[in-house]
């Protein structure tokens, strides 16, 4: 008998969390059943009180997965096909339901035999060991692994494969010189991602009623802004992360989304949940040191943001309209840290202002996303034919806010806070280029980024603002 005989005559044994694919179907699991339905959190610590059978089972009997949109670990699913190919016998050995287990291996269509938790037995550890000797023999298989659970599994396989270890199972592969695959290491730029840095451009709306008070130059202000910058943008990357773990299935199947670190499976949910702790932390500890109603407005953000990635988001036109007043929310924040009396006008523009560029978001989803009529756009509660709709919506929330701002400058409160009123004028046309340029660019297929971060990056949108600026401080002497 030649090598290759020898080896397709002992099956290989393959783990599919974490090894198979680059996630967990526990803790997906267990999102998609809380996004289904928001109140079984209440019900998860009496499933998990039973142990983790239980948990998983109670999980698999309310949800589906789709196999095909899972984050597969290429190499050894090549490697698997080829040695399926070259007749060798293929065993999917894992600790997740039967239920889940199964309809992975129906899609792939590569093993020969499925071995998973069924009831409460929970076949992990000790237990997959147990079921894979009494199969095949000790030593009498070879087994893919990744974790502490493996550990066991190596120890009675003829060959041990570790796949993208854990720090148990790496150290165990070093003591015994067993065979590694492993897999793409998160960087510095992973962590950035999954922060999503580049969205706390959007927290310098709390240095707005500063700005617009004249207190440009009060270092106690200035500081207060800090502060709540910093709390925003902690709790803000917080609700990012959160609202990553409610769409992996809609982000996996988005040209660019699906590389986000939790769809991709960069990165893991347990550190993703010990990510949210540690910037919920953050957040709140930094509000502390600002006013109570900082405090408040700050509370409203996270109540309104989870709800948002639960169910806001799915609403026709609630979705916009709640994106518009999380815009505003940012404006109250930056009053509430420092003190500073909000307006009406100041409301009125940021809501209309923001409503637009929110819009441009579904627009441009809308645009982009290749649907058949009478379909609406995954995970949003608009179809093809509404582009029209939130186009015109959008250019006259434009308008509006650019109205209102006129009419904010012919009102007393700017003859009183500003000597020279009439520098301020062009603030309206500035406005209107700004969201009629963003909105052409979306008819283009040219904008490709959230709008209220084109508008901070891109270098046209900063000459005019900076002209703005200007215009104000200027106006105001």
């Amino acid at each position: 008998m030649d090598a290759r005989s020898d080896r397709n005559a002992i099956p290989l044994a393959v783990d599919l969390d974490g090894t198979l694919i680059a996630t967990d179907l526990l803790w997906e699991g267990l999102f998609i059943l809380l996004k289904k339905n928001p109140l079984y959190i209440f019900l998860v610590p009496f499933w998990a009180a039973g142990g983790p059978a239980r948990l998983k089972q109670a999980i698999a009997q309310r949800i589906d997965i789709n196999p095909a949109s899972l984050p597969y670990r290429d190499v050894l699913l090549e490697r698997l096909r080829a040695e399926h190919a070259e007749g060798r016998k293929i065993v999917l050995a894992t600790g997740t339901p039967r239920k889940f287990a199964e309809a992975i291996a129906n899609h792939l269509g590569i093993f020969d035999r499925v071995l998973a938790t069924d009831g409460l037995d929970n076949l992990t550890a000790g237990k997959k060991r147990t079921s894979l000797v009494e199969a095949y023999g000790d030593g009498g298989f070879d087994y893919a692994g990744n974790s502490r659970h493996d550990l066991k599994v190596f120890d009675a396989a003829r060959t041990a494969i570790v796949v993208a270890p854990d720090r148990h199972a790496a150290r165990w592969q070093a003591a015994n010189s067993a065979e590694m695959v492993p897999a793409p290491k998160p960087t510095f730029r992973t962590i950035v991602k999954m922060l999503r840095v580049h969205q706390w451009l959007k927290n310098s709306l709390i240095a707005v009623p500063m700005v617009l008070a004249h207190q440009y130059f009060s270092p106690n202000m200035i500081w207060e802004c800090m502060l709540a910058f910093i709390s925003f943008s902690a709790v803000a990357s917080a609700i990012y992360i959160l609202n990553d773990f409610f769409d992996l299935e809609l982000d996996r199947k988005h040209a660019t989304k699906r590389n986000r670190p939790f769809a991709s499976g960069a990165l893991s949910i347990p550190f993703g949940i010990g990510a949210i702790v540690v910037l919920l932390a953050i957040g709140v500890g930094t509000s502390l040191a600002l006013s109570i109603d900082f405090l408040a407005v700050l509370g409203g953000y996270i109540v309104v943001t989870t709800a948002y990635s639960l169910s806001f988001k799915r609403m026709l036109l609630v979705d916009v309209l709640t994106l518009a007043g999380l815009y505003s929310i940012r404006v109250l924040a930056g009053a509430a840290a420092t003190g500073v009396a909000v307006s009406f006008w100041l409301l009125a523009f940021s809501i209309f202002f923001f409503l637009s560029l929110a819009l441009v978001k579904r627009y441009v989803e809308l645009r982009t996303t290749a649907i058949p009529a009478g379909e609406r756009i995954a995970g949003r509660g608009y179809r093809t034919e509404d582009q029209e709709i939130v186009a015109q919506a959008g250019m006259a929330s434009a308008f509006s806010s650019a109205l209102v701002l006129a009419l904010y400058m012919d009102s007393v409160a700017v003859r009183e806070l500003y000597p020279h009123p009439w520098l301020i004028w062009p603030l309206a046309p500035i406005v209107l280029y700004l969201t009629m340029r963003v909105w052409i660019l979306a008819r283009r297929d040219e904008m490709h980024d959230d709008p209220v971060v084109f508008i901070i990056r891109d270098w046209r949108s900063q000459i005019v603002v900076f002209i703005g600026a200007v215009l104000l401080v200027i106006g105001g002497w």
